[in-house]
């Protein structure tokens, strides 16, 4: 801001700045197409109680100042910007990106050739960050903990001296980058071929009989060291994620969670939902998402005193049991908008993909599609509605938009950003780029929400 310089010019009383820079630096690339904010507390916006407390204020500048951020970072002033009309925090963030843009004298680019910022609200969707993940990058998230392209794997099996925290980063990585977006059976097959290529190479450092052969292997040991690392890493963290996938069960709590959030079978779903609760096989964690999920889905049957019982039963502590009417007042049906579940909601267009698990084990469904494909879809095919996502500005555009930059008020999923390059593929006419207050799992979004909510 004018401001600012202002304050550092009235400082510099000896005369010893030359130039001023700025550089755009307030938000997180994590791939190509998806940023974050680390802004790990943005679901308190969303909370009566709190929204207007000194901290919401700084994590709702904090929010809109990594909007502002990209845009000048990629020197683009939105043509239009719209909101989740249901969200009074989407509007606010909109509103106050408006505000700043129109304000600021430092937003010179043309504005017809701008893309559509289009702000949403995490509690629109409650499910996605719920849902056991099949990707790479999801699951190592999921199960693991990714932090700034951090692992840690200190206590686990994995774990050697060398590999307690590991990088996983695409622009430092590869294999990581070209297979982040695999499914569990195909990132299995990648891994083994990785192997294979490196035991080739071992062989070949094997044959050392002169001193031309010495010499060669030291110019090629950094890359082949490397290489050696890398392969342990990516050996290290498939290993991790098949042990946890077989100890917690993930592949049958997988199946029944997609079941029950893209099929329409109560009593079904209600049957299996108590048979996996009462299973002493199941951990205390995932028998409470499953819960949750299955809450969400079939609130208006007021179940939630019986599952809540069901699970004290199964000796699930009231601490937890909490979270489920924290999570019900953050974004239960009252709360979200509205067809979460209904046409053109989670249930539109299943399609079952096999995925094959490198143990041979078959049929986990991923049939979910987040609340977010179906908002991009309307885009594509013009359908996009002034009221339910109306512009945050007076300005009025018919123009369909080449680019379109989405940020989720709350955090997004890795689960969302597999979509969005998915969408990209399909649809190279358009650049939509995805990005959160933070990125969440299952562990990260009920934490927030049990201390705001």
């Amino acid at each position: 801001p004018k401001s600012m310089l202002t304050r550092l010019g009235r400082a510099d009383e000896l005369e010893v700045v030359r130039s001023v820079q700025e550089f755009y630096a307030d938000f997180m690339p994590v791939n190509p197409d998806f940023f974050h904010l680390g802004q790990e507390n943005s679901l308190m916006l969303s909370s009566p109680s709190m929204c207007r407390s000194a901290q919401a204020n700084k994590i709702f500048r904090r929010n809109v100042d990594g909007v502002l951020s990209l845009l000048l970072a990629l020197k683009r002033t939105p043509s239009q910007i719209r909101y989740q009309q249901t969200s009074g925090i989407a509007c606010r963030v909109a509103s106050e990106i408006v505000s700043s843009i129109e304000r600021d004298d430092i937003f010179q680019f043309p504005r017809m050739e701008g893309p559509m910022l289009l702000i949403l609200d995490r509690a629109d969707d409650p499910v996605t960050p719920l849902l056991t993940q099949w990707t790479y990058q999801a699951m190592v998230h999921e199960l693991l903990g990714l932090h700034y392209n951090r692992v840690s794997l200190k206590g686990t099996p994995a774990a050697t001296k060398d590999l307690e925290e590991v990088v996983l980063s695409c622009t430092q990585d590869e294999f990581f980058r070209k297979h982040c977006y695999d499914n569990f059976g195909d990132l299995g097959e990648a891994i083994k071929h990785l192997l294979e290529d490196y035991q080739k190479k071992s062989k070949m450092n094997e044959n050392i009989n002169s001193i031309e052969d010495m010499q060669a292997f030291l110019e090629r040991y950094p890359a082949f060291r490397s290489q050696a690392l890398n392969v342990s890493k990516h050996v290290a963290l498939m290993g991790e994620l098949a042990r946890l996938t077989d100890v917690c069960q993930l592949l049958s709590i997988s199946q029944l969670e997609q079941e029950m959030v893209c099929g329409n079978e109560h009593g079904a779903h209600k049957r299996a939902l108590f048979e996996h609760l009462d299973s002493p096989t199941f951990n205390k964690a995932d028998k409470l998402r499953l819960a949750m999920l299955f809450l969400v889905r079939y609130e208006s049957y007021n179940e939630a005193r019986e599952v809540k019982q069901k699970l004290a039963e199964n000796k699930v502590g009231a601490k937890d049991l909490a979270l489920i009417d924290a999570l019900l007042r953050y974004a239960g049906e009252a709360r979200r908008a509205p067809n979460l579940f209904n046409q053109g909601g989670l249930i539109a267009n299943l399609s079952k993909q096999v995925l094959t698990s490198i143990q041979g084990v078959e049929n986990v469904y991923t049939q979910h599609q987040p609340l977010l494909s179906h908002v991009l879809d309307a885009i594509v095919k013009g359908k996009m509605k002034d009221d339910k996502f109306p512009l945050a500005s007076q300005q009025v555009t018919s123009q369909k938009p080449g680019d379109i930059i989405v940020f989720i008020v709350g955090g997004a999923t890795f689960e969302e950003a597999l979509k969005v390059k998915e969408f990209n593929a399909q649809y190279p006419q358009y650049k939509v780029i995805l990005g959160g207050s933070c990125i969440h799992n299952s562990m990260s979004i009920l934490k927030e929400v049990s201390s705001h909510f």
